[in-house]
Order: C-alpha cells, then sequence, then structure tokens
C-alpha cells in the first residue's frame, strides 16, 4: 500500500519494518547534524484540520531531516473559508507536486476518502475524529520495545506483554490504534476507564479484559499507558467531574508505588497535570512521556521513508509515491530491506 490510514494497514512483519527504521532514524537525531538527503527533492505537505502542536511539528521536522521541502497547509486561512469544497482543496495540493499528504481531521474516515480522491500522493492519517491514530501507535511500541529489549530487534518482548490502557477510550483515536498494534505483536491488553468513557460497544476489540478498579490491575502491570480526558470532544460531560476522575483513574504517587519496579508509563499527550497524573509522578524514571515526543521524530522519519523511498536505493526495490515495489498491505519492501537500505545510504550522510 502507498498510504498509512490506520495500523490495520500493517501485518506483524511490517511493524517490525517500521520500528527497525525507526531504530535507525533515532541515531540520526543524536547527530550535531541531524539531517540526511533520503527524501530530497520530495515534497511533503501538513494538511491539519484540527488544533495540534506535537503532531505537526513532530512531522515536519521529520520531514526536514529527511531534506525534503515541506507545505505547511493551515485550514483557517484556506480557500475553504470561501466555499471551496474538501476535494477540491486536497486535489488543488497535489496538483503542486506534493508527494505525500500528512492530514489531521475532526471527521472520522477522513484521510481514507482523501487517499480515494488522490492518484498519486501517498496520504498519512495523523489522526481522524475518535478513529486512529497510527504513527503514535507506532511510537508507543517503539518506546516499549526500547526499554524492554534495549538494543534488540525483532518484536519478541511484546508476547505476553501485560498492557493497561487508561482512560478516556471513548474519544480516543490512540488507543485504538494502540490495541490493534498490540495485540498484534502479542500483548495482553487491558482497558481500565469509567464505564461512561468506555466505547458503546467493544466487540471486535482484541482485548484481554475490560474493568473500572486501576488499583486491582497496576500490580500486574507491565506497561500503563494513560490517556486524556478530551473534553473538547465533550467527554467531560462524561464524567461528574474532572476531580472525580483524577480521584478514580489518576496515576497518583501511591497508584504508581502499586507498579512493578521495571514497570513503564506511557502518554501520548498533552498531559494535564494532576488529572490523568500527578505532577510528582511525571519526574519518575518510569515515565517516558519525553522519549515518546523524541522518538515520535524518528517514526514519522521512517513512515516518510518507507512511503517515498529514498533516490539512492537500488532499482529493484525502489518506489515512487504510489510505485509497485510496495509489498501488499504494507509500506514498503520486505522486513528488513528498508532498514538495510537506511543503514547503507540514507543515514550515511558523510
Amino acid at each position: 500500500m502507498r498510504h498509512l490510514l490506520g495500523m490495520g494497514d500493517l501485518d506483524a512483519d511490517e511493524l517490525v519494518e517500521v520500528l527497525d527504521v525507526a531504530d535507525a532514524f533515532v541515531e540520526v537525531g543524536q547527530r550535531a547534524n541531524p539531517k540526511v538527503p533520503a527524501l530530497r527533492g520530495r515534497t511533503v505537505a501538513t494538511v491539519f484540520f484540527e488544533s495540534s502542536t506535537r503532531t505537526r511539528v513532530s512531522f515536519e521536522t521529520a520531514a526536514k531531516r529527511l531534506s525534503a521541502d515541506v507545505l505547511s497547509f493551515s485550514a483557517g486561512t484556506s480557500s475553504l473559508n470561501k466555499g471551496e469544497s474538501l476535494r477540491d482543496t486536497i486535489e488543488t495540493i497535489e496538483s503542486m507536486g506534493i508527494d505525500a499528504l500528512v492530514i489531521r481531521h475532526a471527521a472520522a474516515g477522513v484521510p481514507v476518502q482523501v487517499a480515494r480522491w488522490l492518484s498519486s500522493t501517498c496520504v498519512v492519517n495523523a489522526g481522524d475524529g475518535a478513529h486512529e491514530h497510527p504513527t503514535q501507535a507506532l511510537i508507543d511500541l517503539l518506546t516499549i520495545r526500547q526499554v524492554r529489549d534495549p538494543g534488540g530487534k525483532g518484536v519478541g518482548c511484546f508476547a505476553g506483554l501485560a498492557v493497561t490502557i487508561v482512560g478516556d477510550i471513548r474519544h480516543s483515536r490512540v488507543a485504538r490504534s494502540q490495541v490493534c498494534g498490540l495485540a498484534r505483536l502479542g500483548a495482553r491488553v487491558t482497558l481500565v476507564a469509567p464505564a461512561t468513557l468506555l466505547p458503546p460497544s467493544l466487540e471486535g476489540w482484541p482485548v484481554e479484559a475490560i474493568g473500572h478498579d486501576l488499583d486491582a490491575v497496576l500490580p500486574t502491570t507491565d506497561v500503563v499507558s494513560l490517556l486524556r480526558v478530551q473534553e473538547e470532544r465533550g467527554s467531560g460531560t462524561y464524567v461528574p467531574s474532572l476531580r472525580e476522575y483524577a480521584h478514580g483513574y489518576g496515576l497518583t504517587a501511591a497508584r504508581a508505588a502499586l507498579l512493578p519496579p521495571d514497570a513503564v508509563v506511557l502518554h501520548p499527550g498533552p498531559v494535564i497535570r494532576g488529572v490523568e497524573v500527578a505532577p510528582e509522578v511525571l519526574d519518575l524514571p518510569a515515565v517516558l512521556v519525553r522519549r515518546q515526543v523524541s522518538n515520535g521524530v524518528a517514526v514519522r522519519m521512517a513512515v516518510l521513508f518507507l512511503l517515498l523511498g529514498s533516490g539512492d536505493r537500488p532499482s529493484s526495490g525502489s518506489r515512487g509515491a504510489g510505485g509497485d515495489g510496495a509489498s501488499a498491505g504494507g509500506l514498503g519492501p520486505g522486513p528488513g530491506e528498508a532498514a538495510r537500505t537506511v543503514e547503507v545510504s540514507a543515514v550515511d550522510d558523510a
């Protein structure tokens, strides 16, 4: 496939490929000059119809570190305000020679529809309503692998891993993508939330358990993923008050002490201190929020690289936007091939 619209686009081998390529780009980010020529001559457009800081900046930083040109589209000052349709706006952007379009929209399904409209441009879902946010789930998977299997490859560390996702699951696109990716790699996922913040139906969700008592599951949890109460999507009306939510589901210092010694805590951000996590807990070594942000650039570099390819890649494995070199259902060449390409060409900018 030439798009990344959801975690369902990736099988287990392709997930490994993305994580391995991202690992190579983590090293690039630690250089004095964290830039490589992998996508020189390519153009990436970020098209956000919903507020974002981390995701937009992360994608734009990733594209620039790959030497791609970046076009940042602002819906608030576009011709949409003059009555132009979304389709005409998107097709106009493609006509400018855009190679990849990174889109965030408040309505679920918009990236899928946009991908149908475009003939040659890759589409990356940067979050659509309460549907999916695949790159955030990939960031979480990479972060977990780094701490559970430092320096390791593959996904053996996920087999049997106990992951607890806590919070506003009803409105969370991150939770949906996380559950899909974690379950595909063999993790055991538990959802913990007030009944009002669970989806109306969990049929088809590959989760092991659903509960309402956070204290009961923490002692056997390897990874805790905290979710924000998304008041902008109406979730504030699903709980009596944020104070009461924090009392029952916030990760306090006392609750953090219930976790096993090697457990880790994730949060996709932005963090609302004192609600889903206590301020003093954020400073604990087990809380990996800053590492997630740093890994975000590497993961998005990997996704853009695998979608758009590198000009230095051999013809047998090269692919442009929408080229025929993509393996069925994935982002690019077979497992390991792209990682080797990064190591020998894109990453070596000497």
